[in-house]
């Protein structure tokens, strides 16, 4: 890919993507990522099949023979890890440092979750969302979208791996910013390295990926449904 398409993908898809989330923020605050999301991939992916490309060249790509789908279990577990490394290095690090708010919750997520306890709709309406917009729609966007992109842009640049890996967090915690605070944009930015580390790592295999974010956020909105301490 050439820089100037991929400068101008970024541009377009990412200026899409804030717009259409700021759009819908007044009409429904909490589903305004997730749909904006959607939204956005839908249209890119109609970009893509008129260049005749898909989802594969964003990393969603076959495993041919039994090998590679067993190597998604070790891979996932390493992708687990390193977020768990994140988490560890943001909030607890940043505990230590000082920074005292990493260690509260911003009041935007009680605002947008509260109701999961014990509520079984809610809870199965965001199940479909994580496996939908989170898993699926957030690593097709910000890390097989994103670091591609930013990757083909910085080509020749030391580093420019690493930097496409960075650029890319930023801009996956900056989506979190709005309901989550300073504290969320750390994070989910931490997050993003370590996940983008693992795109990487995977030779920009996806799949790891949409599993263990997937599997991370079932967790969560399990424990709050059922008020796990």
């Amino acid at each position: 890919m050439n820089r100037r398409r991929a400068a101008f993908e970024l541009l377009i898809f990412g200026a899409l993507a804030l717009g259409l989330r700021f759009a819908f923020d007044p009409l429904f605050w909490r589903y305004a990522g997730p749909v904006s999301l959607i939204l956005t991939l839908a249209i890119l992916l109609a970009y893509l099949r008129r260049r005749g490309e898909g989802w594969s060249s964003l990393g969603l790509i076959r495993l041919p023979g039994l090998r590679s789908k067993l190597l998604l279990a070790p891979q996932t577990l390493v992708a687990f890890v390193l977020f768990a490394a994140s988490i560890a290095l943001t909030v607890f690090g940043g505990q230590a440092v000082g920074l005292e708010f990493m260690g509260e919750e911003p009041p935007g997520v009680e605002e947008r979750w509260g109701d999961v306890a014990g509520n079984l709709p809610m809870y199965l309406t965001w199940l479909g969302i994580v496996w939908t917009s989170a898993a699926f729609g957030e690593e097709m966007f910000f890390r097989g979208f994103l670091i591609t992109r930013f990757d083909a842009v910085l080509r020749g640049a030391p580093l420019s791996g690493a930097l496409a890996v960075v650029l890319a967090a930023l801009f996956f915690g900056l989506g979190h910013y709005y309901y989550q605070g300073l504290r969320g944009l750390i994070t989910t930015a931490g997050i993003g390295i370590a996940f983008g580390t693992a795109f990487l790592l995977f030779k920009r295999n996806l799949w790891p990926l949409v599993i263990t974010h997937g599997i991370i956020d079932t967790i969560n909105f399990s424990a709050l449904y059922f008020e796990w301490e």
